[in-house]
Protein backbone atom coordinates (compact mmCIF):
# COMPACT_ATOMS: atom_id res chain seq x y z
CA UNK A 1 0.00 0.00 0.00
CA UNK A 2 1.30 3.45 -0.90
CA UNK A 3 0.05 6.85 0.12
CA UNK A 4 -0.62 10.10 -1.68
CA UNK A 5 -1.75 13.60 -0.86
CA UNK A 6 -3.55 16.09 -3.07
CA UNK A 7 -1.38 19.07 -4.01
CA UNK A 8 -2.02 22.14 -6.10
CA UNK A 9 0.92 23.29 -8.21
CA UNK A 10 1.62 27.02 -8.12
CA UNK A 11 2.72 27.12 -11.76
CA UNK A 12 -0.63 26.09 -13.27
CA UNK A 13 -3.04 25.92 -10.29
CA UNK A 14 -3.90 22.30 -11.21
CA UNK A 15 -4.29 19.53 -8.65
CA UNK A 16 -2.15 16.39 -8.69
CA UNK A 17 -1.74 13.34 -6.48
CA UNK A 18 1.71 13.37 -4.89
CA UNK A 19 3.15 10.30 -3.21
CA UNK A 20 4.17 10.63 0.42
CA UNK A 21 6.30 8.56 2.72
CA UNK A 22 4.93 7.65 6.14
CA UNK A 23 6.81 6.68 9.23
CA UNK A 24 10.56 6.67 9.54
CA UNK A 25 13.03 5.26 7.05
CA UNK A 26 13.83 1.56 7.27
CA UNK A 27 17.27 1.27 8.87
CA UNK A 28 20.18 -0.93 7.87
CA UNK A 29 19.57 -2.99 11.03
CA UNK A 30 15.92 -3.55 10.11
CA UNK A 31 16.85 -4.49 6.57
CA UNK A 32 19.57 -6.86 7.81
CA UNK A 33 17.18 -8.60 10.21
CA UNK A 34 14.55 -9.05 7.50
CA UNK A 35 17.06 -10.35 4.95
CA UNK A 36 18.51 -12.71 7.55
CA UNK A 37 15.02 -14.04 8.32
CA UNK A 38 14.49 -14.76 4.62
CA UNK A 39 17.87 -16.44 4.14
CA UNK A 40 20.44 -18.52 5.97
CA UNK A 41 22.72 -15.57 6.74
CA UNK A 42 23.07 -14.03 10.21
CA UNK A 43 21.86 -10.42 10.69
CA UNK A 44 25.38 -9.28 11.59
CA UNK A 45 26.76 -10.73 8.35
CA UNK A 46 24.03 -9.10 6.27
CA UNK A 47 24.67 -5.75 7.98
CA UNK A 48 28.42 -6.05 7.32
CA UNK A 49 27.77 -6.62 3.62
CA UNK A 50 25.24 -3.78 3.39
CA UNK A 51 27.65 -1.43 5.17
CA UNK A 52 30.48 -2.29 2.77
CA UNK A 53 28.23 -2.08 -0.29
CA UNK A 54 28.23 1.72 -0.67
CA UNK A 55 32.03 1.98 -0.61
CA UNK A 56 32.47 -0.83 -3.11
CA UNK A 57 29.79 0.59 -5.40
CA UNK A 58 31.31 4.08 -5.17
CA UNK A 59 34.74 2.70 -6.07
CA UNK A 60 33.43 0.97 -9.20
CA UNK A 61 31.39 4.01 -10.23
CA UNK A 62 34.47 6.24 -9.75
CA UNK A 63 36.12 4.00 -12.35
CA UNK A 64 33.41 5.05 -14.81
CA UNK A 65 31.34 1.89 -14.48
CA UNK A 66 27.71 1.37 -13.55
CA UNK A 67 26.77 -1.11 -10.85
CA UNK A 68 23.85 -3.41 -11.64
CA UNK A 69 22.17 -5.23 -8.78
CA UNK A 70 20.03 -7.99 -10.26
CA UNK A 71 16.37 -7.58 -9.45
CA UNK A 72 16.95 -3.99 -8.33
CA UNK A 73 18.56 -1.92 -11.06
CA UNK A 74 21.66 0.05 -12.00
CA UNK A 75 23.46 2.84 -10.17
CA UNK A 76 25.85 5.28 -11.86
CA UNK A 77 27.39 8.71 -11.42
CA UNK A 78 25.85 11.64 -13.27
CA UNK A 79 27.74 14.93 -13.68
CA UNK A 80 25.87 18.15 -12.89
CA UNK A 81 27.26 21.03 -14.92
CA UNK A 82 27.27 24.78 -14.51
CA UNK A 83 25.47 27.26 -16.72
CA UNK A 84 24.14 26.60 -20.19
CA UNK A 85 27.17 24.97 -21.74
CA UNK A 86 29.86 26.47 -23.94
CA UNK A 87 29.91 27.50 -27.57
CA UNK A 88 32.55 25.10 -28.85
CA UNK A 89 34.15 21.76 -28.07
CA UNK A 90 37.54 23.26 -27.13
CA UNK A 91 35.96 25.23 -24.28
CA UNK A 92 34.25 22.14 -22.86
CA UNK A 93 36.11 20.77 -19.81
CA UNK A 94 35.71 19.04 -16.47
CA UNK A 95 35.77 22.50 -14.82
CA UNK A 96 32.11 22.83 -15.87
CA UNK A 97 31.16 19.93 -13.58
CA UNK A 98 29.93 21.44 -10.33
CA UNK A 99 28.76 18.29 -8.57
CA UNK A 100 28.06 14.60 -9.00
CA UNK A 101 24.81 12.78 -8.32
CA UNK A 102 24.17 9.09 -7.98
CA UNK A 103 21.56 8.11 -10.54
CA UNK A 104 19.43 4.99 -10.37
CA UNK A 105 17.64 3.15 -13.17
CA UNK A 106 15.31 0.39 -11.90
CA UNK A 107 15.59 -2.97 -13.61
CA UNK A 108 12.93 -3.52 -16.25
CA UNK A 109 11.27 -6.78 -17.14
CA UNK A 110 8.71 -7.38 -19.87
CA UNK A 111 5.29 -8.96 -19.72
CA UNK A 112 3.41 -10.27 -22.73
CA UNK A 113 4.46 -10.53 -26.37
CA UNK A 114 4.12 -8.58 -29.57
CA UNK A 115 2.13 -5.33 -29.51
CA UNK A 116 0.77 -6.18 -26.07
CA UNK A 117 4.27 -6.37 -24.58
CA UNK A 118 4.52 -4.20 -21.49
CA UNK A 119 7.61 -2.93 -19.66
CA UNK A 120 7.44 -3.40 -15.89
CA UNK A 121 9.86 -1.88 -13.39
CA UNK A 122 10.94 -4.74 -11.13
CA UNK A 123 10.84 -2.75 -7.88
CA UNK A 124 7.40 -1.41 -8.61
CA UNK A 125 4.43 -3.62 -7.92
CA UNK A 126 1.99 -2.88 -10.75
CA UNK A 127 -0.89 -3.57 -8.36
CA UNK A 128 -0.10 -0.83 -5.84
CA UNK A 129 -3.08 0.23 -3.75
CA UNK A 130 -2.95 4.03 -3.46
CA UNK A 131 -4.63 5.49 -0.39
CA UNK A 132 -5.31 9.19 0.19
CA UNK A 133 -3.38 10.03 3.36
CA UNK A 134 -6.21 12.34 4.43
CA UNK A 135 -8.58 9.33 4.54
CA UNK A 136 -6.51 8.06 7.48
CA UNK A 137 -7.12 11.24 9.44
CA UNK A 138 -3.69 12.65 8.58
CA UNK A 139 -3.92 16.08 7.02
CA UNK A 140 -1.38 17.02 4.34
CA UNK A 141 -0.44 20.04 6.46
CA UNK A 142 0.82 17.62 9.15
CA UNK A 143 3.36 16.12 6.75
CA UNK A 144 6.84 17.58 6.48
CA UNK A 145 7.98 18.47 2.97
CA UNK A 146 11.71 18.89 2.53
CA UNK A 147 11.98 21.12 -0.48
CA UNK A 148 10.67 18.84 -3.21
CA UNK A 149 7.29 19.77 -4.61
CA UNK A 150 7.67 17.79 -7.82
CA UNK A 151 6.25 14.59 -6.37
CA UNK A 152 9.07 12.59 -7.88
CA UNK A 153 11.85 12.42 -5.33
CA UNK A 154 12.78 13.43 -1.82
CA UNK A 155 11.61 12.74 1.67
CA UNK A 156 9.05 12.45 3.06
CA UNK A 157 6.89 13.78 0.25
CA UNK A 158 8.32 11.66 -2.48
CA UNK A 159 8.95 8.54 -4.45
CA UNK A 160 6.37 8.05 -7.13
Amino acid sequence: MAFFKKTQKAINKKWYPQSVLVGSSVTTDQLAKRLAAESTVAPADVKAVLTALSGVMGDYMAQGRSVKLEGIGSFYFMAVTTGNGVDNEKECSARQIKSVKVAFRPETSYRGKGKGRQAVRVLTDVDIDWIDIASLGIQPSQLTDEGDDSGSAGSPSANT
